[in-house]
């Protein structure tokens, strides 16, 4: 018969308590974590003769982030940005996710589309909630065949949370004679935070009309 001793069964029991507290401290870890910046979004996708040209992006941020930007930018407490304090919202509380694709992840007939620069950039105070606005060009010519676009928004870090708003989430500016389909759901394709989140995400068809 096999003995065990009780040092190997104390040494067993040890092992099996610091595996449990681990995987305890992970899921606590987990359960912590969560976002701290809560941003509502709207998309408007424009079109020319051509195709898509891009799209414009509207971000209405929570009040706790809205009112910190507000005290550090809103130098004279007017409650209005100014040119200077917008440049200055640019410089120190947006452009650095230009090294995050600007929280924008694009991909076209299933392939990545970089987002490199934005264009057209403002910030505002509404009813004390800060708005970002902001146009990615992004230039796809229609032709017979279907053209599919995913436009999802995530901070990949998870740090803050970019959902659509439910009354009009996106518009179409369409100015061209294109077939468009758009619709709003989870990208299965891509997950975050632990593998726990799916990004939502337009997805939009479009081709010249038959």
């Amino acid at each position: 018969m096999l003995k065990i001793s009780k040092t190997e069964i104390n040494r067993g029991i040890l092992k099996t308590v610091l595996i449990i507290f681990g995987f305890l401290f992970v899921m606590v870890d987990i359960a912590w974590s969560h976002p701290h910046v809560f941003i509502a979004q709207n998309l408007k996708i424009v079109f020319d003769e051509k195709g898509m040209t891009g799209f414009n992006v509207c971000w209405e941020f929570d009040d706790m982030f809205s009112t910190m930007i507000c005290d550090d930018h809103d130098k004279n407490k007017n409650k209005i940005l100014e040119d200077a304090e917008v440049a200055s919202i640019r410089e120190t509380a947006f452009s650095y996710i230009a090294e995050f694709n600007y929280f924008i992840y694009v991909k076209i007939d299933g392939k990545p589309f970089q987002v490199k620069y934005v264009t057209d950039f403002s910030a505002r105070l509404e009813k004390g909630k800060l708005i970002y606005e902001f146009f990615i060009p992004c230039h796809v010519s229609a032709v017979k065949n279907l053209k599919r676009i995913n436009i999802a928004s995530y901070d990949p870090t998870y740090y803050s949370a970019i959902y659509f708003i439910e009354q009009h989430p996106y518009e179409i500016n369409n100015n061209g004679p294109f077939e468009i389909t758009a619709q709003i759901k989870e990208d299965k394709s891509t997950s975050i935070y632990y593998d726990m989140v799916h990004p939502w995400a337009l997805f939009l068809e479009f081709r010249i009309k038959q």
